[in-house]
């Protein structure tokens, strides 16, 4: 289940005639969700340019597929200083989601 898209950047248009490429990678784990860092590039098919389009990040949660409940997930193995350094980065967006959740529901 999607839980949540934070922090979309839109940095160039994809054109018509571009190729859209997506890669995607978890940068948390938690209980029962996970944040998904989300990178978009365009490709011009004729000259093989590349261009940073954009980024988001996605928040999912597990369900159970009987009770529909959050289900808890395996930890996320981190090997590179790479990946540990954007790990520490996804934990204070989902601090920074947290307070925001936290207030529209005062509201």
């Amino acid at each position: 289940m999607t839980a949540a898209f934070d922090d979309m950047a839109f940095l160039a248009p994809v054109m018509v005639g571009q190729v859209a490429l997506i890669h995607a990678r978890m940068t948390l784990v938690d209980r029962s969700s996970m944040e998904i860092r989300v990178d978009v590039v365009s490709e011009d098919v004729l000259t093989g340019e590349r261009r940073k389009t954009g980024t988001a990040f996605v928040t999912f949660v597990a369900l159970d597929p009987v009770t529909k409940r959050p289900a808890p997930v395996p930890p996320l193995v981190l090997e590179t200083e790479e990946e540990k350094a954007e790990h520490v980065r996804a934990l204070e967006r989902r601090r920074l989601r947290l307070e925001r959740r936290k207030a529209h529901a005062n509201e």
